[in-house]
């Protein structure tokens, strides 16, 4: 009996152990992917700055073309200022506030300086008449650099859209991003959130008024980095639904109305694609509004039905260890992290109707789609094959040499002499951990076997980007204060 009782006893502290090691702390989760956007902040930082190995940089941004353009954030692991990913990065962090500021508690003062940081920066991006600034900084001399932000040497050119260089879906995601902000800190700062507002009907007019991409626009600057493939139109039906949700202004609603039908695939959302956000969005007032249901709520649906795993209309694939995984996305947690945010939202927007979704072979509650998005938030902080954390920081095992300069760099303090273009190589190329921890950065993510490269060269998974963890913020916030209602 003495060895049964052993075994049973290791078997016991083994399943503890296991417990301990993939127990979720959302609260310390949650704190730390707000913290992340401290290190991304580009310009001359407050008094208030936690992330202290960080320190000012590009304070000359907009120089060039006579705007005062410092400020913003940067959006991965370079030193540019790409205008697109921010300003959906600022509408995420937003919405995160809107639907989950509640849960947030203490954390929710940060969450709104992080929008606040983001939306600073686009209103002075539009604050000349008929010119808006899309992005500073040229990527092709940045990317052949690894050099320190703080140092930065590389050309800090600033690319704008004119009436005659349009650029519909970058100045309808800024119109967006201001609007859903000024919704954030109506309670806390009226009259900063009327700037806001009335900003964001004049950058929609805008984006309306001189269609064309921002692609042709800005060139080179945008791609192969940030290309718009999807259209403009999504764009400004996402700009003209935030806008309605901020004002109920029937222009709107009915701009939004008219042209859902010009909407691609349903089911893609992220920076470059807001078809399923659009429809996810709407769906919250559409739901107690038959004449406005179609196609709407079908839209959200069937997005839904897509996204279950055993569901026959799936369009994403799940990996072994329950991924759920977007093939060719070059950083798949994007892809996770913003689908498992619309899966909470449209689950809470559902409960409160007492709704239900039929898919083709299977019903889906709102309880099933919370579920879903569990498995994904918690697979991120730990309970994956790899027994590892995809947020810097957090947990007793995560990426240790992420594919971000700031970070791989000595700081200021430890290095305050000038590195060049090329001087950060050697810490480039070295198998060391990274000198500065970028505390809440959620990587780029495994690839579709469960496995992890952690490594420099390998920026598809180690590099971490603020559209990434934007939708995070929310998810984390719902999580630490799980309910429904």
């Amino acid at each position: 009996m003495s060895k049964v009782w052993l075994l049973v006893t290791i078997a016991m502290m083994a399943i503890i152990s296991v417990t301990k090691a993939t127990s979720i702390n959302y609260s310390d989760a949650l704190a730390k992917s707000i913290l992340f956007y401290e290190g991304q902040r580009s310009g001359l930082l407050p008094h208030s700055q936690r992330m202290k190995w960080r320190k000012n940089s590009a304070l000359q941004d907009g120089h060039d073309i006579n705007m005062d353009m410092v400020g913003g954030y940067y959006d991965a692991g370079d030193n540019v200022k790409f205008n697109f990913p921010m300003a959906f990065t600022t509408t995420m962090l937003a919405w995160s506030v809107l639907e989950f500021g509640d849960l947030m508690g203490s954390e929710r003062k940060h969450a709104l300086e992080a929008i606040r940081w983001g939306s600073d920066y686009f209103l002075k991006a539009t604050n000349s008449p008929d010119k808006i600034v899309a992005q500073v900084g040229d990527p092709n001399k940045d990317h052949d650099c690894w050099e320190r932000p703080e140092d930065m040497d590389t050309p800090r050119t600033t690319y704008y859209l004119t009436p005659q260089k349009p650029g519909s879906e970058l100045s309808a995601e800024i119109a967006a991003a201001l609007a859903a902000s000024s919704i954030a800190f109506r309670k806390t700062d009226a009259q900063y959130s009327k700037l806001l507002l009335v900003r964001a009907y004049k950058v929609f007019d805008f984006a309306n008024k001189y269609r064309g991409s921002y692609n042709n626009s800005v060139g080179d600057g945008a791609c192969p980095f940030y290309c718009d493939i999807s259209g403009y139109m999504d764009e400004l039906i996402w700009g003209a639904a935030w806008l309605y949700k901020a004002t109920k202004t029937a222009y709107y609603w009915d701009f939004v109305k008219s042209n859902v039908q010009s909407l691609g695939s349903f089911v893609e959302f992220g920076w470059e694609s807001k078809n399923a956000g659009i429809n996810i969005l709407v769906s919250q007032w559409a739901m107690n509004d038959s004449s406005s249901a179609s196609p709407f709520i079908s839209n959200a649906d069937n997005f839904i039905c897509s996204l279950l795993p055993t569901s026959s209309t799936k369009s994403v694939s799940y990996t072994k260890g329950g991924l759920l995984f977007k093939q060719g996305a070059s950083s798949n947690l994007q892809c996770t992290t913003a689908l498992s945010f619309l899966l909470v939202v449209y689950a809470r927007y559902m409960h409160a109707v007492k709704k239900t979704i039929h898919c083709s072979n299977e019903v889906a509650d709102p309880t099933r789609l919370i579920k879903l998005a569990k498995s994904q938030v918690d697979y991120i902080l730990g309970k994956n094959p790899q027994g590892m954390s995809y947020m810097v920081g957090y947990g007793a095992k995560f990426p240790q040499k992420i594919h971000h300069r700031g970070s791989t760099l000595p700081s200021m303090a430890m290095h305050p002499q000038h590195l060049g273009c090329r001087d950060g190589d050697q810490y480039f190329k070295s198998d060391k951990p990274n000198l500065n921890m970028l505390t809440g950065a959620v990587v780029g993510g495994p690839a579709g076997n469960d496995s992890f490269q952690d490594s420099r060269y390998n920026p598809g998974e180690t590099e971490p980007t603020t559209y990434i963890n934007a939708p995070f913020v929310g998810l984390l916030a719902y999580f630490n204060k799980p309910t429904l209602v």
